[in-house]
């Protein structure tokens, strides 16, 4: 299969755009595109907003909010994983003291 990018067409608020992509990355363009349209309907539902402009601003605004957040929490796990191991390799280093004594 070729990496040569492919046209996708995908559909947000009822308008269509054609975006390439990569083959193997078509279904996560479709469904970011989904995310997207999402939550522009989203904001547009829930407020006074008309203009696709200021839509897409505030879309982008709350995607990258989300993303930050979720950033956090990755980074709050990682943290955790690695006092657990710590805790473990301690606890694995002090049995073979014992062992060993």
């Amino acid at each position: 299969m070729s990496d040569k990018p492919i046209p996708v067409s995908a559909k947000i608020l009822d308008k269509e755009y054609t975006i390439s992509c990569p083959p193997d990355e078509h279904a996560a363009l479709l469904s970011s595109v989904q995310h997207v349209d999402d939550k522009m309907r989203e904001i547009r539902s829930g407020s006074k907003i008309i203009s696709s402009e200021r839509l897409a601003v505030m879309a982008a605004i709350n995607i990258a909010h989300e993303m930050l957040m979720s950033k956090g929490q990755v980074a709050n796990i990682d943290m955790d994983v690695i006092t657990r191991l710590d805790d473990l390799q301690a606890k694995i280093h002090r049995s073979l003291e014992t062992i060993s004594d």
